[in-house]
């Protein structure tokens, strides 16, 4: 009986995976589908119906182009981070709450929070073994950005936290039964939308890609593969982010067509701002999240406290 669990188990993981790189691929069809109607344009048209199959084309040509590396930088640093990245973005999918396939978190947030801290690790890796002076560059500003907003999202989450009194995402569902995290916390869920834009390194706050000075940022030697495993993990971690949302603000994990509903609209609010909103400047990025969202969320918090102990 324990094989035959066992072989479930990675079935059922398996299939997750397929899944979320299905999605990933659909997302990036979506994306560049909605900046084109924004642009006043059309979008990918030309490969299979309506342009559905131009993902699929772009990947093999990606995987299929020379890998090339620079002649001094660290190779099995340079070669490892991209992949590693990937495989951290494709863990944090565990966390999905299911009914079943054996995967019960009980601590499922502190698990979410300790991989996006390690995920900061590749993006200093990357930069620093091409040994380009853009790409550490690029590197250094994502690690700074992405290190102060997790301060931020651990905050913020600790609001929602103190609500349902435990680590477990399953919980959310429990107490959204009548009424949505989101009116209740309104301006904390609004700043953990824009924080995790900030988190995954998205317009308004791509910083790691400031044209006019850095080119590409940290992913400037890479090619081929490599490219395209960091591109994987971006927008996997956009996915992974808007379902965190919908679980934690917007009613919690069902199985029903309104959550994959959800999850596509907040997935196009990400791409939405990449057409609407400019690039903030660097230090007024790190001013939004020390002297904003940090004495916010502080605030929240205490807040929250003082109702949980008034209530009970």
């Amino acid at each position: 009986m324990m094989i035959k669990d066992m072989l479930l188990f990675m079935l059922g993981i398996l299939i997750l995976i397929v899944g979320v790189l299905l999605s990933v691929a659909f997302l990036t069809l979506l994306e560049r589908k909605v900046l084109g109607y924004i642009q006043i344009r059309k979008g990918p048209n030309k490969v299979g119906y309506l342009g559905i199959l131009q993902p699929f084309s772009d990947a093999i040509k990606l995987f299929s182009k020379e890998q090339i590396f620079p002649s001094y930088s660290n190779y099995m640093c340079y070669y490892m981070s991209p992949v590693i990245s990937f495989i951290l973005s494709l863990m944090i999918w565990m966390l999905i709450p299911y009914y079943f396939n054996m995967i019960s978190f009980n601590l499922g947030i502190l698990f979410f929070l300790c991989c996006i801290s390690i995920g900061v690790y590749t993006l200093m890796i990357a930069g620093w073994s091409s040994n380009s002076n853009y790409s550490m560059l690029g590197s250094l500003r994502a690690v700074a950005q992405t290190i102060s907003y997790e301060v931020s999202l651990a905050l913020i989450m600790m609001s929602s936290i103190m609500m349902i009194m435990d680590f477990n995402l399953l919980s959310f569902y429990n107490y959204q039964e009548l009424m949505w995290f989101f009116f209740l916390m309104m301006p904390l869920s609004l700043c953990w939308m824009s924080s995790s834009m900030a988190e995954t390194n998205r317009t308004p706050f791509d910083f790691a890609e400031g044209e006019s000075e850095l080119v590409s940022g940290f992913n400037i030697e890479y090619s081929s593969g490599g490219f395209a495993l960091i591109f994987l993990a971006e927008y996997s971690s956009i996915l992974f982010m808007s379902m965190l949302f919908i679980l934690m603000y917007m009613g919690g994990y069902s199985m029903n067509l309104m959550f994959y509903l959800k999850l596509t609209y907040i997935s196009f609010i990400f791409i939405w701002v990449r057409g609407t909103l400019p690039r903030y400047r660097y230090d007024k990025l790190m001013y939004l999240s020390w002297k904003s969202y940090l004495p916010l969320s502080l605030n929240y918090l205490m807040f929250f406290m003082g109702l949980k102990i008034f209530l009970f």
